[in-house]
């Protein structure tokens, strides 16, 4: 089966006025469909880099990076929008929601970018609201939720059309331990019961060790995979 994503020789580097800063160097990795995926590392290793890259906000230096098959390197900026639009889901540390929207408005939004069939709008909506714990306060908007329930609106609009990738930085960075840990559990039931591959960051131990695919940034690349073992 054709991997939903393929890192060949991914280099990355950043100008610092006449300075070259080499952030990745030499990344290869594949990753099968229905998957949910951590990358961890020291803050600085490059794991938001990465993301950014594997969800086509940003090019390589060099190398080559496949989603489901189409080379991303040779899309154009329309392309790689419409890549972005209707192919992966998207959960930033800053949350990147509609102040003035309520709760329900602001994943409804995520649907009608993604391009879901409005007659699909209502059970979708209800059923990402109940999976981040927050049925009742739907109705609220942005300001009036703290910043952890702010975090778990973002992760229910990228959940909520099922999307063949989300990437997501931190996603349970805001969250209690309890809480995280139920944002997780509904990750792996939506890789579980769906199409969907989830790939994200965290420093979050805990988390770390009940993953079953684990990959370790170090020294510019990828020091460390755990992967399940299939007997």
């Amino acid at each position: 089966m054709e991997p939903i994503i393929k890192v060949e020789n991914v280099v990355k580097s950043f100008n610092q006025g006449s300075k070259k800063i080499d952030v990745l160097d030499g990344i290869n990795m594949s990753i099968e469909a229905n998957q949910l995926i951590a990358l961890r590392g020291r803050s600085g290793s490059g794991k938001t880099t990465l993301l950014n890259l594997l969800g086509a906000l940003d090019r390589p230096t060099s190398g080559d990076i496949y989603f489901d098959g189409n080379h991303i390197n040779k899309m154009n900026e329309k392309q790689r929008s419409e890549l972005r639009r209707t192919e992966m889901g998207f959960v930033f540390q800053s949350y990147g929601l509609v102040p003035l929207m309520s709760v329900e408005e602001n994943v409804e939004f995520g649907l009608r970018i993604a391009g879901v069939p409005r007659s699909e709008w209502k059970e979708k909506i209800a059923e990402s609201i109940e999976l981040v714990g927050l049925s009742k306060r739907k109705k609220h908007r942005p300001f009036e939720l703290s910043g952890g329930e702010q975090q778990r609106v973002a992760i229910a609009r990228a959940i909520a059309s099922k999307p063949k990738v989300i990437l997501a930085d931190e996603p349970t960075a805001e969250l209690d331990s309890k809480m995280a840990f139920r944002i997780i559990h509904a990750f792996q039931e939506i890789v579980k019961n769906s199409s969907t591959t989830i790939i994200m960051t965290t420093h979050d131990p805990g988390i770390l060790e009940i993953l079953d695919h684990v990959y370790t940034l170090e020294d510019k690349n990828i020091a460390y995979r755990k992967q399940e073992i299939i007997v």
